[in-house]
């Protein structure tokens, strides 16, 4: 049985690379249009370009499918509200939302200061929540969609 996305509108949120770009490139070879997000910034959180999640969308184009680019952060609710209204804007709808954004301090418990936890927190957790409430009432009166759980959980490197 193959699993088929023609029609679907999803948003990939931290798509730009890694498990948030398989999972663009994968609902894309399905048949879905992707909105493929990634705020771009570096390894310290700081900064932005769409370039990385503009590259995702390439590929996609590239292999025969549909696809845009977003750089909003999913920190900021009318950011996340205008990424929604580009996919609505661009496709009229949204199915599937894939709550992958996530930030990495590489510092144990310990050592890591309250304004990094509180960063990473806001990305995971206020993140998804974010894009979830935007979401929300498109798919309700779909009467149809799906959205993740957090899937980027917060990494803690226990060692010290």
């Amino acid at each position: 049985m193959s699993i088929d996305f023609h029609g679907r509108v999803a948003i990939v949120t931290g798509a730009g690379g890694g498990l948030g770009k398989q999972h663009a490139l994968a609902l894309a070879k399905r048949g879905a249009k992707v909105v493929v997000n990634d705020l771009g910034a570096n390894v310290h959180g700081e900064g932005g370009s769409v370039s990385a999640a503009q590259a995702v969308v390439d590929e996609i184009i590239k292999a025969g499918g549909e696809a845009i680019a977003n750089g909003a952060s999913v920190t900021d609710y009318e950011a996340v509200q205008g990424m929604v209204k580009q996919a609505m804007d661009q496709w009229g709808r949204v199915d599937i939302l894939v709550n992958n954004a996530g930030i990495l301090r590489d510092k144990s418990f310990s050592k890591m200061d309250i304004a990094d936890f509180r960063l990473v927190m806001e990305v995971h957790v206020m993140g998804a929540v974010h894009c979830t409430k935007a979401v929300w009432p498109i798919m309700q009166a779909q009467n149809y969609g799906r959205a993740s759980p957090i899937t980027a959980l917060p990494r803690w490197p226990w060692p010290a």
